[in-house]
């Protein structure tokens, strides 16, 4: 059975229960790869999700790989292509599209490793607590506690070749420099794999995280004399679970952003940009977006 195949990857994993419908994103690579193989041994009912964005001749190569694999473990398929043109912010928008497919529920294949390069990018986003908090574990995101090694060992294990996705060498994307260049300048200067360490801290980040939008449930964040009397950690907390809310926003805000919206609860400024359009004012001591 596969469940036996890759029980010892398997017990690691935070899969909804057995029986549930999952529709896991998957591009061909081991990360996905293993999502999906380890979703139906954990006796999902798993459908494998290909987007293509268009930026390469090989993309449906890349799909009838997916399509023939899922079939060869009782898995569905489904495949689509999406227009995704060249520009600013390519990462960003293949991303929303890719998510735009998937639906808000679907499951993506991200490790450890991924988790560790997404608080260095948050990072140098200029994030606050909940962005050095990184990505949420849980069903939307089951392999996040397996490394890249732990993926590429199970596809081993069952005789697949994952597709090798000549983008990922690109340095005009911020997480393949990061991934190919700081992660291992931190190994080096600390003489340690630094992944752990930084999943470690990204936990941490987001139990305190945690704690104080407890506490933030209970302020107004469009009550700018509320905001301004409040610990400005709680009153931090409250604005991002609202200007996220509000603008649909898919990462934390920075912290740059959220001191100016406090800013202006506190009658410093009468209106402050937040981020790509939108924009926090306020009128009579509240505060609206728009």
């Amino acid at each position: 059975m596969l469940s036996e195949t890759l029980d010892e990857w398997l017990e690691l994993t935070t899969f909804p229960s057995a029986g549930s419908e999952l529709r896991c994103g998957v591009s061909g690579g081991a990360d996905s790869l293993a999502l999906m193989a380890l979703g139906v041994a954990a006796g999902c009912v798993v459908t494998a999700v290909h987007v293509d964005h268009g930026q390469r001749p090989d993309g449906q190569v890349e799909a009838r790989l997916v399509e023939q694999l899922a079939a060869s473990i009782g898995a569905g398929f489904e495949s689509a292509v999406v227009d995704v043109l060249p520009g600013a912010n390519l990462e960003a928008r293949m991303r929303s599209a890719r998510y735009e497919v998937l639906g808000p529920e679907a499951a993506t294949g991200h490790t450890s490793d991924d988790q560790a390069e997404t608080l260095l990018i948050n990072l140098l986003r200029g994030t606050g607590l909940v962005g050095l908090g990184a990505m949420i574990p849980g069903p939307r995101r089951p392999i996040l506690t397996l490394r890249r090694a732990d993926t590429e060992a199970v596809c081993e294990r069952l005789g697949w070749k994952p597709f090798i996705d000549p983008s990922n060498e690109d340095a005009a994307f911020q997480r393949n420099r990061v991934r190919g260049e700081i992660v291992p300048l931190l190994n080096d200067v600390a003489g340690r794999d630094v992944v752990p360490l930084l999943v470690r801290a990204a936990r941490h980040a987001r139990e305190a995280a945690e704690a104080l939008g407890v506490e933030a449930i209970e302020l107004d964040p469009t009550d700018a004399r509320a905001l301004t009397a409040a610990p400005k950690s709680v009153a931090a907390a409250a604005l991002q679970r609202w200007i996220r809310e509000e603008t649909g926003a898919d990462h934390p805000i920075d912290s740059a952003a959220i001191g100016r919206v406090l800013d202006v609860a506190a009658g410093n400024a009468v209106a402050a940009e937040v981020l790509g359009g939108w924009r926090v004012s306020r009128s009579r001591q509240r505060l609206s977006i728009s």
